[in-house]
Parts: C-alpha cells; structure tokens; sequence
C-alpha cells in the first residue's frame, strides 16, 4: 500500500465529486452532494489556509479524503472519506496511523467524531486505543491522549 496525504488542488473537483455525491459513502456524513456543493467544500475545506482535508491518493490514484485540523488547543480532529472500493481492505487504519503520527509530530491529542452508527470508525477508534468520550452535537466523539 503506497498512501499518499497529499495538499488538495482545484483538479480535484471530478474525483471530489465522484467521491461526494456517492449516497453510500455520504450515508453518515450529508446528503449527496452536487457539484455546487462540492466545489464549494472544496475551496472551504480543501484549499482553506490552513485546510481542514487533505486528499488521499494511493500510488497517485485519487481514493478520498482525510480530515486533519485542530479541534482545540491541545487536539487535532482526524477522519477519512473514502471511494467505497477502497473500504475494507485496511486504507482506513493506515491513514488513520499516518494521520496520528503527524499529530504525535506536533504533541497533540487526536480526536475522531462520528455518526454512533459508524461501525466501521468505532472499530477503527477502538482498534488504535482512542477512549469513547460520549456524544457532542449528535457526533460520538473519541479521544486519544
């Protein structure tokens, strides 16, 4: 696995778009995106000073987005959208590892929120040692110290 975190660029509107406007990759996030929408999160998020995602590329193939920026003064938030081809096959996890490493890099704490429903980012959380620190806004919110 060659994982790539990589600054977003304006090219990446289609595979944003892709990505987005998927109803199951979006199922825990929002409604499907159009690509107003998507464009619009891109230049918020992606193309933001400092930016709040990052793309993910996998030996220079586009196949989502992480989530890296500062949840409060002493902890960054992390996640990951991916393109479902790439679920189960462990590009979560090891975003996740390369993600907690640059956050260690800065002695932060790392936060993760999600749906409660999101098995797949609980498992995730539980697997890497975060501690479940209850609901926030609808979210699950876990910490790593």
């Amino acid at each position: 696995m060659d994982i790539t975190i990589r600054r977003m660029q304006p090219g990446d509107a289609d595979a944003l778009y892709r990505l987005l406007s998927d109803p199951e990759v979006m199922r825990y996030l929002e409604p499907p995106f159009d690509r107003a929408q998507t464009e619009a999160f891109l230049r918020r998020a992606g193309l933001a000073e400092p930016p709040l995602v990052y793309a993910a590329e996998e030996s220079g193939r586009f196949i989502g987005y992480v989530i890296y920026h500062a949840y409060d003064e002493q902890s960054v938030e992390i996640g990951w959208v991916l393109l479902p081809e790439y679920w189960g096959h462990g590009y979560a996890s090891a975003l996740t590892n390369q993600l907690i490493d640059r956050a260690r890099q800065e002695q932060k704490s790392v936060v993760i929120e999600c749906a409660p429903a999101q098995a797949a980012t609980r498992r995730i959380a539980r697997k890497k040692g975060f501690r479940a620190c209850g609901i926030c806004d609808g979210l699950a919110v876990y910490l790593l110290p």
